[in-house]
């Protein structure tokens, strides 16, 4: 019986969407055989030709910036999609973080010897083919084809129109990488050019992609899990919530509450709704509120905030829903830790939550009850990100509970085998 590749049932030389997951998923067998070493390497390359090709990656970077302008995408995402001098910097700096990580594949993660002698040894391996579908994140280009390649994988990326430019420049420059020293650029693939068809492909690609990651909106997120046949991994919405109780230190609060709201706005960990403990909300509100003010920020908050502040602007139902996503945020006061924590339960996307406190029993109980990715105690919420983690860079914050749960690095873009090394035995 003869065995068929991937790139047997799809004919790679016809440009279609299918025919690149078919080139990845050939592809993907040379990565996973590539020594840590070989990967570093790899990865050092594609560094080097990040910052070699900057002029032309911001050059590229602008028209989309251009273009998003002129279709109205609004400020969020112009934060999201801008490239400069520094960013591409930046991006060659988490390829190089990335490289220097400890290689995933090959560690033993469990094992025990059998009754009859049979060694068992559970060891991590690369998916295979990684895709991601994000929107307006070139940095997302460099930061999942980088992980995904240290973890020994291949990778086929949909990023969207909003950067079409950027992304089309990174993939070019990333596969030349790759070719430079000996590797199959065909590991890294962009479906970006067949626009809708190439995420469609992407999701019905069973076979080929063998996990995929939405990063973006609620809508997209929603779309790729509801309509993809291949394994998602689910990435969310961050309707985050920062709680202060009655102990809550006034400077805590207002240093943590700014910094997670205003430090990157666009982001989604970024601070969305303020809850705060009913006894400690005249001395708190006031200083915090206009602390974020002073920032920028504008404030939706119920009638006892706008008893405090100012130019707030009434909360409605709709608020506590919201992901702003920019200099924007909603304050409420609540009776009880149980009351915010009941509203956490409704309202949260389960990304990130934190409390400020110097209640040890209310930061034990809110670590215990609260059921995001990631709870804190007195820290910003900013924090939730792979590589504030020590992941160098990552795939996402993956909301769900399946495999990955928080900010996914090189672990959660590798599956498991079982090698069992026995000396004859056979089972009666």
């Amino acid at each position: 019986m003869s065995t068929s590749t991937a790139a047997d049932l799809v004919d790679p030389s016809a440009d279609s969407a299918q025919s690149r997951l078919a080139l990845a998923k050939d592809a993907s067998r040379s990565i996973a055989r590539l020594t840590s070493s070989e990967k570093a390497r790899a990865l050092e390359s594609i560094a080097k030709a990040i910052e070699a090709g900057a002029e032309r990656i911001i050059a590229a970077n602008a028209l989309d910036i251009d273009h998003g302008r002129q279709s109205g995408i609004g400020d969020a995402l112009i934060d999201r999609l801008r490239l400069d001098e520094q960013r591409v910097a930046w991006l060659a700096s988490a390829v190089r973080d990335i490289a220097s990580l400890p290689d995933p594949i090959g560690q033993v993660i469990g094992g025990h010897r059998m009754p009859n002698g049979v060694a068992l040894q559970q060891v991590r391996v690369p998916f295979g083919v990684i895709g991601a579908i994000y929107e307006a994140r070139p940095n997302v280009t460099v930061d999942i084809a980088s992980l995904a390649l240290r973890a020994g994988n291949a990778v086929v990326l949909r990023g969207g129109s909003a950067a079409r430019e950027s992304n089309t420049v990174l993939v070019q420059t990333m596969r030349a990488a790759l070719a430079a020293v000996g590797i199959d650029p065909e590991a890294i693939q962009t479906v970006d050019d067949f626009g809708r068809d190439g995420a469609k492909a992407m999701m019905h690609g069973r076979g080929y992609v063998d996990v995929l990651v939405p990063r973006g909106s609620a809508a997209l997120i929603e779309t790729v899990v509801t309509e993809s046949t291949v394994p998602v991994i689910e990435t969310g919405a961050g309707v985050v919530h920062i709680v202060l109780d009655e102990s809550a230190p006034m400077d805590w609060s207002r240093d943590i509450v700014v910094n997670a709201k205003v430090q990157r706005p666009s982001v989604c960990n970024a601070v969305e709704t303020v809850l705060v403990l009913r006894q400690a909300a005249p001395q708190l509100i006031p200083v915090v509120a206009s602390a974020l003010q002073s920032e920028g920020v504008a404030i939706h908050g119920d009638d006892m905030v706008a008893g405090l502040v100012s130019n707030v602007i009434p909360a409605t139902e709709e608020d506590w829903a919201t992901e702003y996503l920019g200099l924007e945020v909603a304050i409420k006061v609540v009776d009880t830790l149980d009351d915010a924590l009941a509203h956490i339960r409704r309202y949260s996307t389960g990304h990130t939550e934190s409390i400020i406190t110097t209640d040890a029993r209310n930061a034990e109980r809110f670590l215990a009850e609260v059921d995001s990715a990631v709870v804190m105690v007195n820290a910003s919420t900013r924090f939730t990100d792979g590589a504030e983690f020590g992941f160098g860079a990552e795939v996402g914050i993956s909301t769900q509970k399946l495999h990955a749960r928080g900010p996914m690095g090189l672990a959660e873009l590798t599956s498991t085998k079982w090698l069992a090394r026995g000396s004859g035995q056979t089972r009666g």
